[in-house]
């Protein structure tokens, strides 16, 4: 396969259109944060403010989508974590022309139950922002135990360490942002109130 030589200036055009799309629709949050997998932030990718946007939403995700198609993987349908991974993972989907289903919290965990998963089926996992690959992770793990094959991972953004989930990954913007353990939050920081975004709480 003939390799693009334009390929790196696209990606750092698309990862700076990226970024000027959640500052343009103020979803990148500064503030002191407390994250889904229990770690401190300074900033936020509040991706339902993006999200709400539906034609730059469908924009991005149609970068994604074609992220995606330069691995070439094979797959049947789209999977995604609740909430904001359903609203990427259904117009990355349409953009990929295939099925969309996606997992939903019951009791406080991850669970597929409106969909049936054949044996063998395979799955593209689409999330909004990935941090420490919790919900992913979830996510491929109610496939798998269906039976389900996960072939591929995609997200719009990838924060903080690079996460191995053992099979292809791509996102359109990848940031290394800060991240704290409860029992290591700077000084500047111990005086503010953690806000969970999008929690209500």
């Amino acid at each position: 396969m003939s390799v693009d030589p334009n390929a790196a200036i696209n990606a750092e055009l698309v990862q700076a259109k990226v970024l000027e799309a959640f500052r343009q629709t103020g979803a990148l949050l500064d503030g002191h944060f407390l994250l889904r997998s229990g770690l401190h932030s300074r900033q936020f990718f509040q991706c339902a403010h993006l999200l709400q946007h539906a034609e730059l939403a469908s924009d991005l995700c149609g970068d994604l989508a074609a992220k995606v198609k330069a691995l070439d993987l094979a797959f049947d349908a789209v999977v995604s974590p609740a909430m904001g991974g359903i609203l990427v993972g259904q117009d990355v989907a349409r953009h990929l022309r295939t099925r969309h289903i996606f997992a939903e919290k019951a009791e406080g965990k991850l669970v597929i139950r409106r969909f049936a998963i054949t044996p063998g089926q395979r799955f593209l996992v689409a999330e909004d922002v990935v941090t420490t690959g919790s919900a992913v992770r979830e996510t491929i793990a109610r496939v798998t135990e269906a039976g389900g094959v996960i072939a591929g991972i995609c997200c719009i953004v990838e924060r903080g360490e690079k996460v191995d989930f053992g099979v292809p990954f791509v996102s359109l913007l990848r940031l290394q942002v800060e991240t704290f353990a409860a029992d290591a939050i700077p000084e500047d920081l111990r005086g503010v109130p953690a806000v969970k975004p999008g929690s209500g709480k």
